[in-house]
């Protein structure tokens, strides 16, 4: 099976600029788009439908803002949106999705980029979301957590570690959660399977970032330990451009 992660930072804007004729082509099983920014009744939804898939959104009580979908070509047995808490989920900032063999949930982290306040909150949906996580783990043993993290783990994933490490995504505080997070039992499937440098998912707009490869690892596929037996391959896409970020692909044989 094909797995897309995607912040595509407005969803209208990315089917402008060819979206859907890149998912026709990839072909993915399950699509986590992140930061669509619209609500189904903002879309025709029908383009999904016509690419056989199933559609399920998680949107934010602010127009225009945030907000996750996920595409899938199986119907799962159960959806689910939000963590539980609706502090958060009225930000509408994850969606999981139930099959027999295993759930996967689709999610976008806050950015703390904008001030101290969304910074403390983001720090408030860290300390919520490890239980909530570990928790869902327990429920659903094979589970698989893909999205926009906003959030580098290691130097290695940012071109700029020494300039950026009092940069909200790059904070010690932050550092450590993401090594919590995995010691409680996920994998971060990209870098377990490549350990080299230089490959990031998030370029800033400015001082012609992209084209530098000025950028950092944001977005992720974590597996649950049982799952890791299953993973075959996963690449970061970063020369597909409809976003600031890129699609990251992983494969399971599941």
């Amino acid at each position: 099976m094909k797995f897309i992660t995607y912040n595509v930072n407005g969803l209208r804007s990315a089917i402008e600029k060819g979206l859907l004729n890149w998912l026709a082509n990839i072909q993915a099983d399950i699509v986590c788009l992140q930061e669509v920014k619209c609500r189904p009744d903002q879309v025709d939804t029908s383009i999904f439908e016509s690419l056989q898939y199933f559609h399920y959104w998680s949107i934010t009580e602010k127009k225009g803002y945030s907000g996750v979908l996920t595409l899938s070509k199986y119907k799962p047995l159960n959806f689910f949106c939000g963590v539980e808490n609706e502090k958060f989920d009225r930000e509408g900032r994850a969606i999981r999705l139930d099959f027999k063999d295993f759930s996967i949930l689709n999610v976008y982290m806050p950015s703390g980029s904008s001030g101290q306040q969304r910074q403390a909150f983001k720090m408030e949906w860290l300390d919520y979301f490890f239980l909530y996580a570990f928790k869902l783990k327990s429920n659903f043993p094979n589970l698989i957590i893909s999205g926009d993290f906003n959030i580098c783990h290691q130097p290695i994933d940012i071109h700029n570690p020494i300039a950026n490490a009092n940069s909200s995504g790059f904070l010690p505080e932050e550092r450590e959660w993401m090594t919590k997070f995995f010691n409680s039992g996920f994998v971060d499937a990209f870098r377990y399977l490549c350990k080299e440098p230089h490959h990031y998912t998030w370029w800033s707009f400015r001082a012609n970032a992209r084209a530098r490869n000025l950028g950092w690892r944001i977005d992720y596929h974590t597996l649950s330990f049982p799952l890791l037996k299953s993973l075959k391959n996963c690449l970061i896409m970063s020369e597909i451009k409809h976003s600031d970020h890129c699609p990251v692909l992983m494969e399971l044989d599941i």
